[in-house]
């Protein structure tokens, strides 16, 4: 009775209990049987996964032409013009609504479009840099910011270009400070500034837009 006592007393004394908790767990780690820490539950599986993207179909007047996509409803409006309509005047620059580069006009207002969705904007006049000039005539802006040299790698161009279109027709160029700080939320990675400044002066002068 005693040696059976003792022989029960060795298989579960705390050293073998340990050793046959290592042997299990490397089995399992091996292949052998998952773990239940390993094995998460199905559900909590499924609810990981992104619920599928709605679609709506937007109607976008762009220079005047009605163009029709079907968008993701959290498609841009410059994502929408790019990707969908093949339209490259506006620029992804920041995509955070902080260089000016996609702007664009709506319904005459400008309009940082990295930062309004394309459904926003159904059934709205888009204008880009693109409708700017009739024919082969440029519009004053254009023709100013050629004749004023008022870019260097031309990514911001059209942006600026759009916002001083607007810039003018809100009346905001009354002094060069004006026009500084109404373009401000245009940024230009060359330092074009004072040429711009220049452009914008010129064009408005002109009072021909």
């Amino acid at each position: 009775m005693a040696d059976s006592d003792a022989l029960s007393t060795d298989k579960h004394s705390r050293r073998n209990v340990l050793k046959a908790g290592a042997v299990g767990a490397a089995v399992a780690v091996s292949g052998g049987v998952a773990p239940l820490a390993l094995a998460p539950p199905a559900v909590a599986a499924e609810s990981a996964l992104p619920p599928p993207a709605s679609t709506a179909e937007v109607t976008l007047r762009v220079n005047g032409v009605q163009r029709i996509a079907t968008v993701e409803s959290r498609v841009t409006l410059l994502d929408a013009l790019r990707e969908r309509l093949g339209v490259t005047g506006p620029k992804k620059g920041c995509d955070r609504g902080e260089c000016g580069a996609c702007t664009v006009l709506v319904e005459g207002r400008r309009v940082k479009s990295c930062m309004t969705l394309a459904v926003m904007e159904d059934n709205r006049d888009i204008t880009t840099v693109e409708g700017l000039a009739r024919g082969d005539e440029l519009h004053p802006v254009q023709a100013a910011f050629i004749q004023r040299d008022a870019f260097q790698c031309g990514f911001c161009t059209s942006g600026q270009i759009m916002s001083a279109v607007a810039c003018i027709k809100e009346g905001h160029t009354g002094s060069d400070a004006e026009i500084r700080d109404w373009m401000s939320g245009n940024l230009c990675r060359c330092g074009c500034y004072p040429n711009i400044v220049e452009a914008v002066r010129d064009a408005a002068k002109g009072g021909k837009l």
